[in-house]
């Protein structure tokens, strides 16, 4: 219902499929309305998610940006031991949960546009290795841990096209604080404004100035 009666006043409809099994409501409608501004502003750019589990979110974007490329960075096994020692280090979680119910062929099965998803798997960011030159559009981190959180931030947004954005998951999270850690750290180095959305883990975002 709620979803039904926001979408009414939008001048472009979202994809209803955009919707379907999302209870995270507001970010997977943020990544709708991101998408206009960005394909009406012409920002140039790629997509990428760090953190991609069963990959559910990053479907969206798929789903959303159809005609770009999409990124898709995790190990595929769960948390790097190389992360989970910082955070455990800085006293911010204890990096325990398990995330390897996964695997490529799974998370690629529900990606409406295959064609467009370029797997990196490993360890991020060595990962991210011989893409120094591309550029970005939109990027989601969803890593939960303070590491590669802050990880992503300092590779993505020097590359992100003006306009583009990043949302990082968890802000909010009282389970992950090395996520507030990590952008607030970052945006305070940077000198980087960001805003927090009221979903369900309270979702930072950041835009790259026009």
């Amino acid at each position: 219902m709620i979803a039904t009666s926001m979408m009414h006043y939008l001048d472009k409809p979202a994809d209803p499929k955009l919707f379907e099994l999302a209870p995270d409501y507001v970010r997977v409608m943020t990544v709708h309305l991101a998408k206009l501004e960005i394909d009406e502003l012409d920002v140039q750019g790629s997509c990428a998610e760090v953190g991609v589990f069963k990959g559910h979110f990053a479907a969206k974007i798929n789903r959303a940006f159809p005609d770009r490329k999409l990124y898709l960075f995790d190990t595929f096994e769960g948390f790097s031991e190389k992360d989970a020692v910082v955070e455990r280090e800085k006293n911010f979680s204890s990096a325990t949960q398990d995330f390897s119910e996964t695997s490529i062929e799974a998370v690629l099965s529900i990606m409406p546009y295959q064609s467009q998803c370029v797997v990196k798997q490993g360890w991020f960011p060595e990962t991210f290795a011989g893409l120094e030159q591309e550029k970005f559009a939109f990027v989601s981190l969803d890593a939960d841990l303070y590491q590669p959180l802050l990880s992503g931030l300092e590779v993505f947004y020097p590359l992100m096209s003006p306009g583009g954005y990043i949302l990082v998951h968890d802000y909010r999270n009282k389970h992950y604080p090395g996520a507030m850690q990590a952008v607030r750290e970052f945006c305070a180095k940077h000198h980087v404004g960001y805003t927090v959305l009221a979903d369900i883990c309270g979702t930072a975002v950041i835009r790259k100035p026009l």
